[in-house]
């Protein structure tokens, strides 16, 4: 009986420091309800609704036909209508749609001769579940006769015709490494001050807030790019990624993203009492970022409130940028709605951290 009432008062005592730990205990809430809800609700491996842009030569009855049926499939949604495959080919390479329609001039006798593919499903390779998406799509056409003919569709794949997952993956594994480290680095840092009593040297000094900041994040931006290189070099030399656009622009897409989780860090390290939840809510942000970014998922196979909360982080925005530059050879000045995201979340986020901070020890 005694055993059982020293437990009692050890299990007492955890429950009541538990309850006094806020942020802990909301996480033991929040994190299991919201994988529960980013994977019953928000991952959807039927891919609907893919970006699309029409190049219709041939503007027949039957080709403007075959056409509204591919949209009506809800696999793809017609954003553009363009004069030129050549325009299709530069959107894909801009990363503003996934899948282009090109339908030539001699669409008609094509489709009656049968020796040749009346239409072309341009797609984005550069996403394996894009490819497999589209190649359903042609499967699903190949059903509808037009003038008593199947349409031979042909699917061409850009930046991946070989379906290799590596070549998809590599480049995305650049942002989930990032996140990992450069959040969790900084989101200790404020805190690990705090608690190792070296906050009381730092109120001493004449530096000011934005200075500690700064100085806090300036190390974890060479460790970044060191991982940046590692990660492409051992992309390049055991998985064969093709590094197709500038390796400048791939340095300063990785430096703004890298510079985005430290600030993202910091901010958190404002809110946590001590390192455990500092850890906590660095996993709290973690997670919807792998699931939500397109990382692992299809980004339009969301619903829109995921798609809305994925926009508002960071990795999203990366995995748009690193995968253009990297897979498609598309450039900074063409991706620049990405790039300013990320420069707007770093100045929100640095401000949020700065106005938190405060160089006392309460």
């Amino acid at each position: 009986m005694k055993s059982l009432h020293r437990m009692y008062a050890i299990v007492a005592k955890e429950l009541r420091q538990l309850s006094r730990d806020r942020i802990t205990f909301v996480m033991m809430i929040a994190i299991p309800l919201m994988q529960l809800l980013l994977f019953g609700y928000a991952i959807n491996m039927d891919v609907r609704h893919l970006d699309a842009a029409v190049a219709d030569m041939s503007n027949t009855v039957n080709s403007r036909r075959l056409v509204m049926d591919l949209a009506q499939s809800q696999v793809i949604t017609v954003r553009e209508q363009v004069n030129s495959p050549q325009e299709l080919e530069e959107l894909l390479r801009m990363g503003r749609i996934n899948v282009g329609i090109y339908v030539p001039p001699d669409f008609e006798r094509r489709n009656a001769e049968g020796n040749r593919s009346a239409i072309q499903l341009f797609v984005d390779g550069s996403d394996t579940v894009v490819q497999g998406a589209a190649a359903g799509l042609a499967r699903k056409a190949r059903l509808s006769p037009y003038n008593d003919r199947p349409p031979d569709i042909e699917v061409r794949n850009f930046y991946n015709p070989e379906r290799r997952s590596p070549v998809n993956t590599v480049p995305g594994l650049i942002g989930v490494i990032l996140t990992m480290t450069m959040i969790l680095f900084t989101a200790v840092a404020i805190v690990r001050e705090r608690e190792r009593g070296n906050l009381e040297l730092l109120i001493t000094t004449p530096i000011r807030t934005p200075e500690l900041m700064l100085a806090k994040i300036l190390p974890y931006i060479f460790i970044g790019l060191v991982q940046v290189t590692l990660v492409l070099v051992a992309g390049v030399l055991l998985f064969q990624v093709p590094i197709r656009g500038s390796l400048v622009d791939v340095y300063l897409v990785s430096l703004v993203f890298i510079i985005a989780n430290l600030t993202l860090g910091l901010m958190i390290s404002t809110f946590a009492q001590n390192q455990f939840q500092a850890m906590q809510l660095a996993f709290f942000i973690l997670l919807p970022s792998i699931l939500l970014s397109g990382f692992m998922f299809p980004f339009a196979g969301m619903p829109e409130p995921a798609q809305w909360l994925a926009e508002a982080l960071p990795m999203t925005h990366f995995m748009r940028l690193i995968r253009g530059v990297v897979l498609r050879g598309a450039t900074i000045r063409e991706l620049a709605p990405e790039m300013y995201a990320l420069l707007g979340f770093i100045a929100v986020s640095m401000l949020l951290a700065i106005k938190r901070f405060h160089k006392t020890l309460d």
